[in-house]
């Protein structure tokens, strides 16, 4: 790959610019949720479905621990970038250094509690009945992998900052590919069900830092620290910490979001109920990746020329981002209208040696999956404004208007929703309070970045 400068983010046409680096971020995390898709289906098709929703039930633990090592790599990416952009190198190493650092403590403490308290966290999650035991045993293997997962989200946001994003698709492709070859080797060729799946994706992590590692370590980085600028420094963690909050507290309302619908639908349904949920969280992870594709492209470019005080390329990259992202996500709301019953059945074994309860399950999940599909993304179409309005407070360093927007969906809307519809409306209650948090989410981040752009973003002078 040729050498390429940060400064390309303040001077490049910023439509060419978003796509150069949406595209390589759209790839990787293609990549990645296809992994997530393509796990699910095999281990649907060759272990089961409640093996689906084990599997649901653990990542809501074991993300949130590695969401720590991207709420510190996206915290600390803001501002690398903005230092990079002011020419303040040092300042950009001493971050770097103290992300590092950072998230190999914290992760690691999370890791060891996580583990301590494996029996109470399953339930807690929705792990009951039969889901339990098969959640149980990936949850363990999986949890050793975590920190080699969190240095690498941390890393990434990092290869990104300095505007290399083909480099941090590499990085989001490897694991992926891995962890899919090592899927087939270990469930289907060895026949080690669970204990297969886990380990793949355990493995795959591993070859994620590997070659994060491995960019840092050559000539193709920036950012060459030496032992100083791993002591901690207050101020820059005060700063790592205010931003990176933002993403830590997205995915903890994500956690809980999990710990909610999972104990609800499993009231509601069972363990049938819960698995249509796991195929719609898979869907959510797969059928987004083009409009976190943009967002991630978004970034470092309004991070950049925001602290190089271009702000008529800021405001340009704001109008560029969501117009891209809207468009993609039209798309994927036209897929998924028409095609949800294909989608539903991708997951779904038809071995006709099935045990009973898993036959009963399948024909549960066939049954109520379309329907939930269609009202899960029947507000697609507008989520592109939610997403960029919130990344652009936390590129430009706004700690706190970042993290009320961020939380908006979820935590304001989403969240007492389920807790109120379903009362009076059932599994319908559910599904429909997905497009409603949508939709009142996306007023409230469109008035304040449109206030913020009105306000704040004054012509260049």
């Amino acid at each position: 790959m040729a050498k390429v400068s940060s400064d390309q983010l303040g001077i490049e046409p910023i439509g060419k610019l978003l796509i150069k680096q949406a595209v390589p971020a759209s790839i990787g995390i293609l990549v990645m949720s296809l992994n997530v898709l393509v796990d699910s289906i095999f281990v649907g098709n060759w272990i089961g479905s409640i093996a689906i929703a084990a599997i649901n039930v653990v990542l809501p633990v074991s993300f949130f621990i590695a969401a720590l090592g991207m709420a510190i790599g996206i915290g600390g990416s803001s501002i690398v970038s903005r230092a990079l952009g002011s020419g303040d190198k040092e300042k950009a190493l001493k971050t770097f250094g103290n992300q590092i650092t950072l998230t190999f403590i914290i992760t690691t403490a999370m890791v060891a509690l996580g583990l301590y308290f494996v029996n109470d966290l399953i339930p807690a999650f929705g792990g009951k009945g039969a889901i339990f035991d098969p959640a149980k045993t990936y949850y363990t293997i999986i949890l050793y992998g975590v920190p080699f997962l969190a240095l690498c989200m941390m890393g990434n946001t990092v290869i990104r900052a300095e505007g290399k994003p083909k480099f941090a698709m590499v990085a989001m492709i490897i694991p992926s590919v891995g962890n899919l070859f090592l899927d087939y080797l270990f469930i289907y060729v060895f026949d080690w069900g669970m204990h297969g799946a886990a380990w793949a994706t355990t493995a795959g992590y591993l070859l994620c830092f590997g070659y994060i590692l491995y960019f840092f370590l050559s000539k193709n980085s920036e950012l060459k620290i030496g032992l100083p600028h791993f002591g901690l420094s207050m101020p820059i963690l005060q700063e790592i910490g205010a931003l990176g909050f933002v993403t830590l507290a997205r995915q903890a309302v994500t956690s809980i979001t999990y710990l909610l619908m999972n104990n609800i639908l499993f009231n509601l349904g069972g363990e049938a109920m819960v698995a249509v949920y796991a195929i719609i969280g898979r869907m959510l992870m797969f059928a987004f990746f083009p409009i976190f594709g943009v967002t991630q492209g978004f970034l470092p470019i309004a991070g950049f020329n925001y602290g190089a005080i271009k702000y008529d390329r800021v405001k340009e990259s704001i109008y560029t981002a969501i117009k891209y992202a809207a468009f993609v996500a039209s798309l994927v709301f036209v897929v998924l209208m028409v095609f949800p019953d294909f989608f539903t059945a991708l997951f779904l074994s038809n071995r006709p040696d099935l045990p009973p309860e898993e036959l009963v399950a399948n024909a549960f999940v066939m049954e109520h999956a379309p329907m939930a599909m269609r009202l899960v993304f029947a507000a697609t179409p507008i989520i592109a404004l939610q997403l960029i309005g919130a990344a652009y407070f936390q590129a430009v360093g706004k700690a706190i208007p970042a993290l009320l927007l961020t939380l908006t969906r979820q935590g304001f809307f989403f969240i007492p929703l389920i807790l109120i519809l379903p009362n009076f409306m059932g599994e319908l209650g559910v599904w429909l309070s997905f497009p409603i948090a949508d939709v009142l989410a996306t007023i409230v981040t469109g008035f304040y970045l449109w206030r913020e752009i009105k306000t704040k973003l004054i012509p260049d002078v």
